[in-house]
């Protein structure tokens, strides 16, 4: 085991710096600057290293997380790690974050965090994601990408749903992985989850939300055979529901009375 100690930004890229501990069998550092963060893409993506690794790295400010090689069946690959930082939203991410975040929203600012990392895409490669969280679930929601990656499970898209609009119906179609909206839940007066930054959404499009009013997106109609396996479904028993397991948060494909597929949240 290798430990080492990385300066990592918690309150703004080339702001501030505060120390991070990353313990795993294999270490990477994952440097992010105020451009990265206010104005790099969620989803470029980058060929894959030709050097191999036995295991996944992450560098998270105020968190020590290990990290293991998954058993889990997946396409050949080599030099594939896992890096994911976290920062505090600076007055250069939220203005990013206007159709996400308003006055009066349950979490302020301060309450939240900006998560990169990257991720597999449907392609097969390595691409860069952003989910904005509550504070206090960072680190786990960290860990749980990490198993997701070593997993090899692949995620489309995973940007700021204000890319969409704030939109969730949009980011849905777009199978589009993601986390904090200060929104109720629709068709009612009663705040989101999401709005508390304690819910994540993963590839909702092949996770629609089966309920008795219809189902969400409803272009997801074609995936709700959970019978019929396909890219990006999530399934009982499997690497995500295990990894959200880990942590303690809920899936709402155990719900009675309807089916949220994507959805896993925070008790």
């Amino acid at each position: 085991t290798v430990t080492s100690t990385t300066e990592t930004s918690t309150t703004a890229p080339a702001e501030a710096d505060t120390e991070a501990t990353s313990t795993t069998e294999a270490t990477s550092t994952t440097e992010a600057s105020s451009a990265d963060v206010a104005t790099t893409p969620s989803t470029t993506t980058t060929e894959l290293p030709t050097t191999t690794t036995e295991s996944s790295s992450t560098t998270v400010a105020d968190t020590t997380t290990t990290t293991s090689t998954s058993t889990t069946a997946a396409p050949a690959t080599t030099g594939a790690e896992f890096g994911a930082t976290v920062f505090e939203i600076t007055e250069l991410i939220a203005a990013r974050m206007t159709n996400s975040w308003r006055e009066g929203c349950p979490v302020p600012l301060s309450g939240l965090r900006l998560i990169t990392m990257n991720h597999w895409d449907y392609d097969g490669n390595i691409a860069s994601g952003e989910l904005v969280v509550n504070a206090e679930h960072a680190n786990d929601v960290v860990q749980v990408f990490s198993r997701l990656f070593d997993a090899r499970f692949p995620i489309e898209r995973m940007e700021l749903v204000d890319n969409f609009g704030g939109d969730d119906d949009l980011s849905m179609v777009a199978n589009n992985t993601s986390a904090f909206n200060c929104r109720t839940v629709a068709g009612t007066n009663t705040l989101s989850d999401h709005a508390f930054g304690a819910a994540i959404d993963i590839n909702p499009l092949v996770n629609p939300f089966v309920t008795s009013r219809g189902i969400f997106p409803p272009e997801g109609e074609a995936f709700v055979d959970r019978s019929v396996q396909v890219q990006g479904g999530i399934y009982r028993g499997d690497a995500v529901t295990r990894a959200f397991a880990e942590i303690g948060w809920e899936w709402g494909g155990d719900w009675v009375n309807s089916k949220d597929w994507q959805h896993f949240s925070a008790p």
